[in-house]
């Protein structure tokens, strides 16, 4: 018989009704490890309060992209495809094995701890488990796999073989497919007097001086896109490009410089098309869907600039392939 393994994709999660974004702002604001927020004690009493209060212009926010967040079905489309893609893989290499393809979320449903008891409920036993965030951040992809352990021993399941892919931000295939997508915006361009800014999500300078390589990963990705699309086949070289950080909430430092920033210094100069990369984003979510497409558009008419926004990876095929082959690598 073959081998059935277990794939778990970790992702963020969001509302998926105008009426459930308070309770997941106040599971996201809970995590102290994406937001300290005071003591110990007081986090999730803070929490309460800030969901409370953000809760109304995110709601708003939220109502503007079809009222809810197209995260869950982006994810678990990425997750169909790449269960298809790996059980050809399989086929064509007799790897002796099945594979089947899991969501678990880490602030919305379904819940990574629910996703672990339906896996183990299938009878599963042979699982990987893959962070749909590239750059490794505690916030996320260490928060998502802690959330994961502290699953796996509430179960108290004892004989389960577990594989973790926790970064992957240089991996070549998920550079070639990233690149790809931004070419794929640079091309109808009549001129070259454009820039690129890469929008990745903000975090707190705190976790960065603590260690975090968050910001490291993203510089990596940054420059490995660049040096893809200098070579063949797009040869596109000499062309000005910036990093940019958004999302940022609260009175904390955060990582600078803002995208708004980044958009209203270019408005200054002689550029008049920028083409937004969002690079820490692997699919669409309020990030891209208003904050890109509707706050940083309208800011840059507003300017004079013209905004084109690389689309998201989502379910790209080149995509797909790049985390069926981080998968096959972990197994070889």
């Amino acid at each position: 018989m073959n081998k059935a393994t277990g794939v778990i994709l970790l992702n963020l999660g969001g509302p998926d009704s105008l009426k459930a974004v308070r309770p997941f702002l106040y599971n996201l604001f809970s995590d102290r490890e994406i937001m300290r927020l005071g003591p110990f004690f007081l986090q999730k009493p803070i929490a309460w309060l800030v969901s409370y209060i953000r809760a109304k212009k995110t709601t708003k926010m939220y109502a503007q992209i079809g009222g809810k967040s197209p995260i869950l079905e982006i994810t678990k489309a990425q997750a169909s495809a790449l269960e298809g893609r790996l059980n050809e893989i399989s086929r064509d290499n007799s790897l002796n094995r099945t594979f089947k393809v899991f969501v678990g979320m880490r602030y919305w449903h379904p819940f990574i701890k629910d996703t672990v008891m339906d896996m183990i409920n299938q009878g599963i036993k042979d699982i990987i488990v893959l962070s749909l965030y590239p750059h490794y951040s505690c916030t996320t992809t260490g928060s998502a796999i802690a959330e994961f352990k502290r699953a796996v021993k509430s179960a108290g399941i004892m004989d389960l073989q577990i594989q973790y892919i926790d970064q992957w931000y240089d991996f070549p295939p998920y550079i070639n497919a990233l690149a790809d997508t931004v070419f794929n915006e640079i091309k109808p361009l009549k001129n070259t007097n454009f820039a690129l800014i890469y929008s990745a999500h903000s975090l707190p300078r705190s976790f960065i001086e603590e260690g975090d390589p968050y910001l490291d990963h993203v510089k990596d990705t940054v420059n490995a896109v660049n040096s893809r699309l200098g070579s063949p086949p797009y040869g596109v070289r000499d062309f000005r490009w910036f990093l940019s950080f958004q999302s940022k909430t609260g009175p904390v430092k955060w990582l600078e410089p803002s995208t708004d920033e980044v958009i209203r210094d270019i408005s200054k100069t002689e550029i008049k098309d920028i083409i937004i990369v969002p690079v820490s984003f692997v699919s669409d979510h309020i990030e891209t869907l208003y904050e890109i497409d509707i706050l940083y558009k309208n800011m840059a008419q507003e300017r004079g600039l013209n905004l084109h926004r690389c689309r998201a990876l989502n379910t790209l095929p080149e995509f797909i392939n790049a985390l069926a082959e981080l998968v096959v690598r972990v197994l070889k």
